[in-house]
């Protein structure tokens, strides 16, 4: 299976599956990801909700092979969209336990969590222009948010991989910790003995004040448009290729 499901007393842990393509994001394991969310989310018996990836990475970016030929008219149809929504629409507490690579949609993924706890081996990025794209689901405005403009620019224009330490004190998350899967259990666990309307409550102001500040339908419409270029193709030609991409412009 795609997505592992492992219930506690309260909360719930939700686990990326797809180790041998370091839990990249395609549309069916992003459905699965949302239906459990949806199910979570009208179980009165969890509370929180942890989300990792499997064997030692979050997830690696988007599946690749679904965007290579993918147009801006199939982008704009695109049922990753309604999924993206559905996740961020979770109402409890979502708490992101990032081990390894969080790149691309892997990032933007975690950025949607209400808490990050990352451990040392994680690596943050939003690469896509790489390939000739831009985040497609919000990351760069969430970004932008937590580390502000100077470094949001730094990465989202040179595709820098920043560590777990630097991505800590930028305030991309709230947890740095030796052994984040214990941590984000007793985190969760804590979490699962309060309030939960209060809980629902605080979350759905908190987006609520943060998205409205966010241009989040022109990042993903300028993600869209990207999707028709030339550039885009060679980007993909070249990771594929492992070569450096010659971007034209068109």
């Amino acid at each position: 299976m795609d997505l592992l499901t492992e219930p506690h007393d309260g909360w719930v842990t939700l686990t990326l599956n797809r180790p041998a393509q370091k839990n990249a994001l395609n549309t069916a394991l992003l459905g699965a990801l949302a239906d459990a969310l949806t199910a979570a989310a009208k179980d009165p018996a969890t509370r929180a909700v942890v989300l990792r990836g499997a064997e030692g990475h979050f997830a690696a970016g988007a599946d690749i092979g679904e965007i290579e030929h993918k147009t801006r008219a199939e982008g704009a149809a695109d049922p990753r969209k309604a999924h993206w929504a559905t996740i961020r629409a979770f109402p409890k507490p979502l708490i992101a336990q990032v081990e390894g690579f969080a790149l691309g949609g892997g990032l933007e993924l975690a950025l949607m969590a209400d808490i990050m706890v990352l451990a040392p081996s994680a690596r943050l990025g939003l690469p896509e222009t790489n390939l000739g794209l831009i985040p497609g689901a919000g990351g760069g405005q969430r970004l932008l948010a937590l580390a502000g403009r100077a470094r949001a620019m730094r990465m989202v224009l040179t595709g820098e991989i920043i560590d777990a330490r630097t991505a800590h004190a930028w305030g991309i998350a709230a947890h740095l910790e030796e052994d984040a899967a214990a941590f984000a259990a007793t985190l969760a666990a804590t979490i699962a003995t309060r309030a939960p309307l209060a809980l629902m409550a605080a979350k759905a102001a908190l987006i609520a004040g943060e998205d409205r500040a966010l241009a989040l339908t022109e990042e993903r419409e300028a993600f869209e448009t990207l999707l028709d270029t030339a550039d885009k193709r060679e980007g993909i030609r070249a990771f594929r290729a492992r070569e450096k991409p010659r971007f034209t412009g068109q």
